[in-house]
């Protein structure tokens, strides 16, 4: 009778298994050379790779945490406006500029903005106006809710009432009601009748629901100030800011634990020693550096639009999400250009909301220079409902690019100045000096500073959707 087990590894199978799982004493790596002893780490080994480890985590931890980061700016920014309190909204009244800084903000529309802070007001109320798009999202800058036409209320206008992480109180009837899971909520509004419309917002604490005090507005078109995170160290005192604030459960484990990793933990001072914080210093230049090679030349095939043109919204998911993996890349890419965040944005209907496009390159590929002149061209019958728009930003600050001779560094396909061609297209000049005649066409640029444009289709038709009408490049002058 024969022996059907198996006869185990040949001497030569059990060499081979040795070969992959050694590690050799000499490794050659981006930190330098590594060496052990028959598998042991030398001491100064250690400390290398230790040194690497903490370096990668201060990298992935802003990558990662970008989103959070900037809404701890934002609301920094708001604050030293006096926007210090839920009961004060911003507005950009007619509409917004150049002035201040914040993450490509267009000029076609006026915004209201401010902060909800249920730890302070506990359950709050917002009334939303009538034929209104606005949003809230969490202090992770999460989607909680639209409002408004995307909302629950369809436009009609309605009460949405937020409740705080961990409220289990009574939660009174006719309202439209969102738990979210951070105490800081980030409320955008706009209201398709302008300012008057949206000053019908009514945001109060729920104990005043039967006689609200009057909100106060704050009009921010001529202040200057900063709503943008650090790229520097002081990104990590943001994030812990953030940390500190908000309940440990706000987050996930897999986030909460690249932030443990370089000393960032509720209920704990950050306070890393000067290894730590060399190493944090250098980690953040150098994880900002990625965020710009991710949003300006990202490699994800679906990034791409055609030609230099780039999508920022990549795999169509508000949460970043492709067959149930997180797109890491593209929400660093999203949130490192752009503020709010919503489904609606996401996707984008034939001739509802709005659709985007950007590039950083000219058609030659190189990167667009504000001491050169360009042309674009945009072809007759532009798909948009509604109106086409190009804002120019700048490449450092993400912001609307600061030039003399406007604030509104922008061009509409609905303004009565712009020229059209006599086949119904458009000739749309970028650069340092106006072309002779087509000044109304002209947007001027910096020499010395790169920018980048992003085209806005409130409406986009069919066209945009089914490529039938595409974007051209932007071709050097000269």
């Amino acid at each position: 009778m024969s022996d059907s087990r198996a006869a185990g590894l040949t001497a030569e199978q059990m060499d081979e298994a040795m070969a992959k799982l050694s590690s050799p004493d000499r490794l050659d790596s981006p930190f330098g050379e590594l060496e052990l002893f028959d598998g042991v780490p030398t001491p100064d080994t250690v400390r290398s790779i230790y040194d690497a480890l903490d370096l990668m985590r201060g990298i992935e931890v802003f990558l990662n945490a970008v989103p959070g980061a900037s809404l701890v700016a934002f609301r920094e920014g708001l604050r030293s406006i006096g926007i210090d309190s839920s009961r004060v909204i911003g507005v950009t009244d007619p509409r917004g500029n150049s002035g201040a800084l914040f993450l490509t903000p267009n000029t076609e529309t006026t915004y209201g903005t401010t902060m909800l802070d249920l730890e302070a007001w506990g359950p709050t109320v917002i009334e939303a106006p009538p034929e209104s798009l606005c949003v809230v999202d969490d202090f992770w800058f999460r989607y909680v809710t639209d409002m408004g036409i995307a909302g629950p209320d369809r436009g009609q206008g309605g009460k949405y009432l937020f409740l705080p992480p961990g409220y289990d109180g009574d939660v009174p009837d006719g309202y439209n009601v969102c738990r979210t899971p951070t105490f800081t909520n980030f409320v955008v509004l706009r209201a398709l009748g302008g300012v008057p419309a949206m000053k019908q917002t009514r945001i109060y604490p729920l104990g005043e629901a039967d006689d609200p005090t009057e909100n106060e507005w704050v009009n921010m078109v001529e202040l200057a100030f900063n709503t943008i995170h650090s790229n520097d160290f002081s990104f990590y005192e943001e994030i812990d800011a953030l940390v500190q604030e908000e309940p440990i459960e706000a987050l996930d484990p897999e986030r909460r634990g690249q932030l443990a990793a370089i000393g960032i933990v509720k209920g704990q001072s950050f306070a890393p020693d000067d290894r730590m914080r060399g190493i944090l210093e250098q980690a953040a230049p150098i994880a900002a550096a990625m965020a710009r090679a991710i949003s300006y030349s990202p490699r994800d095939p679906e990034a791409v639009l055609y030609g230099t043109w780039k999508n920022a919204f990549v795999g169509g998911s508000y949460e970043f999400l492709r067959e149930g993996a997180r797109l890491l890349d593209a929400r660093t890419q999203f949130h490192y250009l752009a503020t709010v965040i919503t489904p609606a944005m996401a996707h984008a209907q034939v001739g509802a909301g709005s659709a985007y496009a950007y590039t950083i390159h000219d058609s030659a590929g190189e990167v667009l220079d504000g001491g050169r002149s360009y042309k674009l061209r945009f072809d007759p019958d532009p798909p948009a409902k509604n109106f086409w728009a190009v804002d120019i930003y700048d490449t450092q600050t993400r912001s609307l690019l600061q030039v003399e001779s406007t604030k509104w560094p922008a061009l509409t396909g609905n303004s009565e100045e712009l020229k059209k061609n006599p086949d119904g297209s458009f000739d749309l000049y970028f650069g340092p000096t106006a072309p002779e005649g087509m000044e109304s066409n002209w947007v001027e640029t910096r020499s010395g500073k790169s920018w980048f444009p992003i085209v806005r289709l409130y409406g986009p038709l069919e066209p945009w959707f089914d490529q039938s009408w595409r974007l051209n490049e932007f071709e050097p002058m000269g």
